[in-house]
Parts: C-alpha cells; sequence; structure tokens
C-alpha cells in the first residue's frame, strides 16, 4: 500500500529539504520522480540538483529528455512515471498522479508559510484518511530535524 507523507516546510525552503530526501530515496535503492506544476520550477532544480553539494550531485533529468526512462530521479510537469520510480515527490500544488498505488510512497511538500498551500495540504490529508491511506505529517524541529507528528 501506497505511503503518504506530508511534509510541512517552515524555516527551511525546498531548494534545501528536497535534494536531502531524494538523496535518502536514491540510497534505499528507489528511483524517484518530483512532480511541480511549474516548468520554471524543473529548469530551476533542473541546475541545482548539479552543484547542490561541492562533494557530490544527484543523478537526474527532466521529461524533456529522450532518455528519462533510464533517470534515476525524473524532473517533471507530467503525472506518468517513465523512469518507474517508487517514490513521487510532489511540489508546487502538483496534482496527485491517477497511478497514486503503484508507488512505495508519495511525498507532499509544503510551503508552510502560504495559507492557500496549508489549506490545500489539509484538504489533501483529509481525502487520504478518508480512504483509508497511511498518511503522515512530518514537520522540521528547531534542530531542523524532521519529527513524525502524526
Amino acid at each position: 500500500m501506497t505511503e503518504l507523507l506530508f511534509y510541512h516546510l517552515q524555516g527551511q525552503p525546498l531548494d534545501r529539504v528536497l535534494p536531502t530526501l531524494l538523496e535518502r530515496s536514491l540510497e534505499r535503492g528507489w528511483r524517484a520522480v518530483v512532480q511541480s506544476s511549474s516548468e520554471e520550477r524543473i529548469e530551476a532544480l533542473d541546475a541545482q540538483l548539479w552543484t547542490f553539494r561541492d562533494e557530490s550531485f544527484l543523478p537526474h533529468g527532466t521529461h524533456k529528455e529522450s532518455a528519462a526512462a533510464e533517470q534515476p530521479i525524473l524532473l517533471t510537469v507530467n503525472d506518468d512515471n517513465p523512469n518507474g520510480a517508487a517514490v513521487r515527490f510532489l511540489i508546487d500544488g502538483a496534482p496527485m498522479p491517477a497511478d497514486a498505488a503503484s508507488y512505495a510512497r508519495i511525498v507532499l511538500l509544503f510551503d508552510g508559510t502560504d495559507d492557500e498551500a496549508v489549506g490545500e495540504a489539509r484538504t489533501r490529508w483529509s481525502a487520504a484518511k478518508a480512504q483509508g491511506l497511511t498518511a503522515t505529517y512530518w514537520q522540521a524541529d528547531e534542530g531542523g530535524r524532521w519529527v513524525k507528528k502524526a
């Protein structure tokens, strides 16, 4: 059954949190898809993931590339899964994919300073619970560590 994780971003921007979560996914042997609702965000993430750390990079590509199916991490605005990802990250209000049940995890990251994003996350949380899905809520503590709150 797909596990749905809600990450409430407060005090930490997406571009700092997402690379770490992607790194952990790869360490588990999972391929990942990052879905945004914005081509501009995909382009910015594409550039950032090559340089987010001086000593390493995250192997990835975008949905525009012919080798999209071969990418360990795929950045996209589409809801398909060409690289056979086990985990899907939804950012910028990207919708739940039609094939949500095919993932081990779906991670919804939302900006805690954006009232609209918080409201949408609450709606998605309620819908997930009503459907009997396993959903967990994560928030960073003062030290920046993720703590399971619900």
